[in-house]
C-alpha cells in the first residue's frame, strides 16, 4: 500500500514464481480503492512524523504511545477524522505482520472516552434542494463550460450519485430512452467489486434543469463520443481529454451556489446526493424509492440524509391543536 509499511511476501526462486509474487502484489493492492489507500497513507504519515517529534517509535507502536497519540488529537480534531487514523495505524501495523495496538483496552477505553467527551456527531453540509438547483443552473453561461456544469449538476442531482461515481462515468454509461436515461454505475465506494447498477433519470419539465436536456446539450457542445463523461476545461475553453477530478466537483457547486446568492461554505460535493433524498422525501418518495435511487444500503444512513429535511412533514406536534 503506498507509503505504508510494505506487506511482506517472502523471496521466491524462480522466474515464474517472482511473476506471480507480483501479481500478488497487486492484487493486494487492488483489495481497496486508490482513495482509501491515500487515506491511509496520508493518516500513517501523519502518525509518523508525530512519533518522531516526540521520540516515539512508530513501528511497532506501543498502546501507550498509540493512547498519547489519541489525546493529543482530541484537543483538535473530530471524531470522524480520529476513527479514520486509528483505522490506517491498525492496517499499518497488520500490512508490516505486527499485532495492532488499537486492539489493546488501553487505547480502546481512551478512544471510547474520547467519544463520550467529544460526542460523534458530524457537521453536515446543507443540502441542495430543488428551488437551490434551479437558482444554480439559471446563473450559467450558454458556454462550453456552462453546459457541462449545468449537465454536472443535473446529473448529479438527479441521478444520487457520489461525486466519485459521478467523475468515473464514461459517455458509453449513460444511454437516452423514451422514458429518460439509463445510468450504469460500474463501481462504487459501496461496491468496490464490481458487480454494477443501473440508475433511471427520467425527462424534467423544464427545459432548463432537465437532465437529458442538458446532457445532450453538453456531449454536442463537446463533441465526445467516448471516454470519460466530464472533463476538464482550461481557462481559455479548451476541453481536456481526462477525467474530472471529484475535488474539480466540490469546487464547481460552491462556485455555482455562491452564483446564485447561497453561502458556499455551507455546501460541499455531498450536497447534490443529499439535497436528491431530501427533497424526494419532501415530496412524499417512499424510503424505498430513494434507496433505489441512492443507492443505500441501510435505512439508518439514509435517515440522517432526509431526517433535517423532513422534520415537519407529517409531524406529531402538528397535530397537537396549538
Amino acid at each position: 500500500m503506498t507509503d505504508l509499511a510494505p506487506i511482506a511476501i517472502e523471496p521466491t526462486p524462480t522466474v515464474a514464481l517472482r511473476d506471480l509474487e507480483n501479481e500478488a502484489r497487486g492484487y493486494l493492492t487492488a483489495s481497496r480503492a486508490p482513495a482509501t489507500l491515500r487515506a491511509y497513507a496520508s493518516d500513517w504519515r501523519a502518525f509518523t512524523v508525530w512519533c518522531a517529534a516526540h521520540d516515539l517509535t512508530g513501528l511497532p507502536a506501543e498502546p501507550t504511545t498509540v493512547v498519547l497519540y489519541l489525546t493529543d488529537l482530541a484537543r483538535t480534531a473530530k471524531s470522524s477524522t480520529i476513527r479514520r487514523r486509528l483505522s490506517s495505524i491498525s492496517v499499518a501495523h497488520q500490512a508490516a505482520g505486527f499485532a495492532s495496538p488499537t486492539a489493546h483496552i488501553l487505547v480502546r477505553s481512551t478512544w471510547s472516552g474520547i467519544r463520550r467527551t467529544n460526542g460523534v456527531a458530524q457537521t453536515a453540509k446543507t443540502a441542495l434542494l430543488t428551488d437551490d438547483i434551479r437558482a444554480m443552473v439559471t446563473t450559467l453561461p450558454d458556454t462550453l463550460l456552462g453546459r457541462r456544469d449545468a449537465c454536472l449538476l443535473m446529473m448529479g442531482f438527479a441521478s444520487a450519485l457520489r461525486r466519485s461515481e459521478l467523475v468515473a462515468l464514461d459517455v458509453g454509461d449513460v444511454t437516452e430512452t423514451s422514458d429518460g436515461l439509463v445510468v450504469t454505475v460500474n463501481r462504487s465506494k459501496t461496491d468496490q467489486e464490481g458487480e454494477g447498477r443501473q440508475i433511471g433519470v427520467p425527462y424534467g419539465s423544464n427545459p432548463i434543469t432537465c437532465p437529458v436536456r442538458t446532457l445532450r446539450a453538453w456531449i454536442d457542445a463537446a463533441q465526445i463520443e467516448d471516454g470519460p463523461l466530464f472533463r476538464p476545461i482550461d481557462r481559455h475553453g479548451h476541453l481536456g481529454t481526462e477525467r474530472l477530478s471529484d475535488r474539480a466537483v466540490a469546487i464547481i457547486i460552491k462556485r455555482t451556489a455562491q452564483a446564485a446568492g447561497l453561502d458556499p461554505t455551507l455546501v460541499a460535493g455531498h450536497s447534490l446526493r443529499s439535497g436528491m433524498a431530501t427533497s424526494a422525501a419532501r415530496a412524499g418518495a417512499s424510503e424505498a424509492q430513494i434507496m433505489n435511487q441512492t443507492g443505500h444500503k441501510s435505512l439508518p444512513v439514509l435517515r440522517r440524509y432526509i431526517r433535517r429535511g423532513s422534520l415537519f412533514n407529517d409531524n406529531a406536534a402538528a397535530k397537537l391543536g396549538l
